[in-house]
Parts: C-alpha cells; structure tokens; sequence
C-alpha cells in the first residue's frame, strides 16, 4: 500500500455550452465542449492510524467536513472496500471556487484517483467514472480530462482530438455564482434558435485543428443568465479581445471569463490590463496558463 501522493487536479473551461431542454425530471440537458487547462489544486493524500477522514484546506472558508467533495470521494470509497485506519488530505486551492471551472469536481476526481491507486483497489477508469457520477456531474470528465463533447446531463462524455496548443487568459471577478441560481433563471425550454450555439460547428473545427474557426464558434447560453446579471463578465470580455484575443467567453455557469491568444506578449499585456486597470478593483483573480492535452498524462493525473 502507498502511504503518501501528491496530485494536480486541474482546472477546466468550456469552449462552448448549450442547453438543449429542460426534462420533466428537473435536469437539464446539455451539449457542451470541456478543455482541461493547466492551473490546478494540490492535493496531498496521507494514510493514518487514526480512523476517520481528515481535511485542511488554505481556504478558511472551504468546508473541512462532508460538505466538501473530496471528503465525499475519499469516504464513498472507504465504506464501499471497507479501508482500515484513515486518511489525511491536504487541500491548497489555486482554481477560483464557485467559478464555472470544476474546482471542487476535479478535487473529487483526483481523491478517487488516488485513493484507488494507494490502496490498490483496481478500479478502472470507467469504474471510477461511474462513482464519480454521484458525487457530481462533472466528476466523470474531470477523471478523464483533455477535449471531450458533453452530452445528457453531462455523463455522456466522447473524447476529441486535442485542441491546438495556445495561451489561456483565466480572469475571475470578485462575485460568486451559483450553477443552480442560474439554470433557475434560464428558462431552457422558452430559449429561441439564435440563443443556441453551434456545438456541431465547434466539434468540427476542433477536429480540423482550426484554433482561429474554433474560437470563432464559442458560444454559452448561460451568459443570457450570469452576463445579465453581472455585466463586469461582458467588460473583462472586451478587455481581452482589445488586447488581441481570438476570442473570450464565460466558462460555465460563471462567473470567470477566458480568453485565447496565440501571442504570449498580447496575453501579458492584457494580464497586466486586467490586473492593473480599470476593472482591477472587481477582479480577484487572474491567471496565464495553456491548455491541458496530454492524455496519458491526464489519465494518470
């Protein structure tokens, strides 16, 4: 049995998201592409003698108890293979929480990951995807990473080829959204033809490996909702694209907006606009990183 681990659990952005309906069980169904990126928690997994699951986070305001998810991961797999003695997770955030880019459902991913491999339990990648489920939607594609296209409530899940190599400008606001709050005010069912991205477009142009057609293709429809709402989402947008960005969308349900460049020194520039600038003061957190591709790598975190 491995005593100790240390994993990456990263971060992940959606180059486009559709809501196709809601469903008479209260989902929603959804069409959507999911990009790993490179900015990502640490998370240090430690066995001990004592019973039970211990969690410490950087974050004062994290939950250190059931309510946080990988106290959850740890836990469904620790009752369902009867584990001896218990587990110590160190937690150092560096993903925006409550931000549209699946902190928390990556740090679950990364807990069963891990506590599949120091305990030696065998479970495969898609056994673990079928826990991680319950945990939540996002938890699947977390385990598994990259490009994929997202479908159903979000566990229908067909890897793409990866995208072509970039930089990723990340930029949270000061302001927390929650997913539900949003999807409540949608309205998914009344949304008209325009309000609907072109997923199949951007599926194609990924596969073509066009980074200026696929940047051409971003679309959310959950910026009708969060963008509303918050309109500083919409000033980080075009601040992003004044400095040379293909493109810049929310990732999400939001509130953190990203934007692609292929010139690093564009990227720095609009960096130091977002960090130094007018919006300054309504940013919290802004990060330069590229995306995340390497399969075999992301397969084993």
């Amino acid at each position: 049995m491995i005593t100790r681990m240390r994993l990456k659990a990263r971060g992940k952005i959606n180059l486009g998201l559709d809501v196709i309906r809601k469903r008479e069980d209260g989902y929603h169904e959804v069409k959507m592409v999911m990009q790993t990126v490179g900015l990502y928690d640490s998370i240090d997994l430690r066995t001990s003698d004592r019973e039970g699951i211990r969690v410490e986070t950087n974050l004062y305001y994290l939950p250190n108890d059931q309510n946080n998810l990988v106290w959850k991961a740890a836990e469904m797999l620790r009752q369902e293979f009867d584990l001896p003695g218990g587990l110590d997770i160190r937690l150092k955030k560096m993903i925006p929480v409550a931000a549209g880019m699946a902190g928390g459902s990556s740090d679950a991913a990364a807990v069963l990951f891990g506590v599949n491999r120091m305990y030696g339990l065998g479970l495969s990648l898609d056994q673990l995807k079928e826990r991680g489920v319950k945990i939540g939607a996002d938890v699947p594609y977390c385990l598994m990473r990259g490009t994929a296209l997202s479908e159903g409530i979000g566990e229908i899940l067909t890897p793409l080829p990866p995208v072509p190599q970039c930089w990723v400008l990340l930029a949270k606001p000061g302001i927390s959204v929650s997913t539900k709050w949003v999807y409540a005010n949608l309205h998914a069912n009344e949304l008209r033809p325009e309000d609907h991205p072109d997923i199949d477009g951007l599926v194609e142009a990924i596969r073509r490996g066009d980074l200026k057609a696929m940047a051409g293709k971003f679309g959310n429809v959950l910026e009708l909702v969060t963008e509303k709402r918050y309109p500083v989402i919409g000033e980080i947008k075009s601040v992003m694209k004044r400095y040379g960005a293909l493109n810049a969308m929310m990732s999400g349900s939001g509130p953190t907006v990203f934007g692609l460049f292929e010139d690093v020194r564009a990227a720095k520039k609009a960096y130091w606009a977002l960090k130094n600038g007018r919006l300054s003061g309504r940013i919290k957190q802004v990060y330069l990183t590229n995306f995340f591709n390497n399969r075999e790598v992301s397969n084993g975190l």
